[in-house]
């Protein structure tokens, strides 16, 4: 297949660095020089110990939100710092386009496809969930022996037949939904959406100090010999667009939800359409950072931070306030802007820092790399659809050529090296380079059929193995 080739590695911008960052963007000559292209440590170094893993989603965060991603108006010093620390990933992208599916693929290594609850986009009901006897990375490193905690956004289903203690987490504090009053914790169903446990819980605080706060005792706490894994999932920045001081809005907001008489109601209330603004958005995205640095300074004064593998990621691409460029689309479409998302690794004990990687990869990849790293095996009654990046980031082994698949209600997309297919909401299949086209503008299917149709062929056969939406 002389079209598809690997992608190629290269340094090109430094964190921090206000540019757009991509294996196809320039970058200024000073900002190359701070990163280089991604190089395991030592081939023949063993013996390591198992890491913790403190992974990290922001909700609905854009691939170029960071300013070490290209922002030019968003300031993010600990995010641009850790990923001096690490890796930054140019090529990363989400399990699927919205919320509650990418959650499915990081949690269970999987095509959100596989399980019913995963056909939802996004869930938002009682009825759908993921299945507590279905394996997940926290039941599998558990059984590894890990400790295991969930704090902030679930969004895989609701009391009683779903929460995180039922798949594996020992710990959870948060939101079972995928969106609430940062003040209120009133959330998407109308009701209280903030528990310990099964547990409510009440702390009218700015939702993401209060995560912030649990997270930093989890990671300072002592937990002898056991290693440990922590979801540590913001829902920060997503909307409602609230910041902390803006007690009165919420107010207003919690207020309408009160009152609503339906469903709708409670959905657009939240949704806060009419509020927001680009200021605002930054607001919330340097917040986050700033949690972000409070939760990596506990982890340091604990002691652990040279053995913990840090993972920073946004669970699908940017909606409204985001800036996004140079992609197009965004959350909920799976043109680039509605799944590459910003991706950062951190584990001194295993990587070299100041580097970048334009290797494809997507969230269930990570899971399959974080259960090697812990020694735990996936069940092989649930076939994971990831592939480990363990050795591509310890021994420095080339991966071997594989498909990136997502599918949606309204589209379809496969990625195989530079070449991407894509259909349409119309139904119209299209032809991307990446490597030279990532805003997507220049359609090749007219230029080269044959290649279109054995993208479009190969996204078919993984479909056919997925579970059909229901009608």
């Amino acid at each position: 297949m002389p079209e598809i080739s690997r992608r190629t590695f290269g340094g090109l911008v430094g964190g921090g660095a206000v540019t757009a960052v991509s294996a196809a963007g320039a970058a200024p000559a000073a900002a190359a020089s701070a990163e280089r292209p991604f190089q395991a440590r030592d081939a023949g170094q063993h013996g390591r110990r198992r890491p913790n893993f403190l992974v990290i989603l922001g909700d609905d965060l854009g691939w170029a939100d960071l300013s070490s991603y290209g922002a030019p108006h968003i300031r993010t010093p600990h995010l641009d710092r850790l990923a001096r620390q690490g890796v930054r990933f140019t090529d990363a992208y989400s399990g699927s386009a919205t919320c509650s599916p990418t959650r499915f693929s990081l949690y269970t290594g999987r095509y959100p496809g596989r399980t019913p609850g995963g056909l939802a986009e996004p869930i938002a009901n009682r009825t759908q969930g993921l299945d507590p006897e279905h394996p997940t990375l926290a039941s599998l490193l558990k059984k590894s022996g890990y400790a295991t905690a969930l704090i902030g956004k679930w969004h895989c289903g609701w009391l009683p037949d779903y929460s995180p203690t039922r798949s594996g987490w020992d710990e959870f504090f948060g939101n079972h939904g995928g969106v609430l009053e940062y003040f209120s914790k009133l959330g998407q169903l109308g009701d209280h959406d903030l528990y310990e446990g099964d547990a409510e819980y009440q702390d009218l605080r700015y939702y993401t100090e209060v995560l912030t706060e649990r997270a930093v005792e989890y990671v300072g706490r002592d937990h002898g010999a056991k290693p440990w894994l922590l979801n540590l999932n913001f829902t920060t920045p997503h909307w409602p667009w609230l910041a902390e001081g803006d007690e009165a809005t919420g107010a207003e907001i919690a207020a309408k939800i009160r009152a609503a008489k339906s469903q709708a109601d409670v959905t657009k209330a939240l949704n806060h359409y009419d509020g927001g603004s680009v200021e605002k958005y930054t607001q919330m995205v340097q917040s986050l950072d700033a949690a972000v640095g409070e939760v990596l300074a506990a982890l340091r004064r604990s002691g652990q931070e040279e053995n913990t593998l840090v993972y920073f990621a946004s669970d699908n691409g940017g909606e409204r306030w985001s800036y996004l460029w140079p992609l197009s689309g965004e959350k909920f479409v799976l043109q680039e802007g509605g799944i590459r998302v910003p991706t950062i690794v951190r584990w001194p004990a295993g990587i070299d820092g100041r580097q970048v990687s334009h290797e494809p990869n997507l969230s269930p990849d990570w899971t399959a790399t974080f259960l090697e790293l812990g020694g735990a095996r996936p069940d092989p009654a649930y076939p994971l659809d990831g592939t480990s990046l363990a050795g591509y980031l310890l021994r420095g082994q080339e991966l071997p050529e594989r498909d990136l698949f997502w599918r949606v209600r309204a589209n379809r997309a496969l990625r195989r090296g530079d070449w991407k297919y894509y259909q349409d909401a119309a139904k119209t299949d299209h032809l991307y380079n990446l490597a030279a086209d990532q805003r997507e503008q220049a359609d090749l299917a007219p230029d080269k059929p044959e290649l279109l149709a054995e993208l479009k062929a190969a996204w078919e056969t993984i479909a056919n193995g997925l579970l059909p939406y229901p009608s």
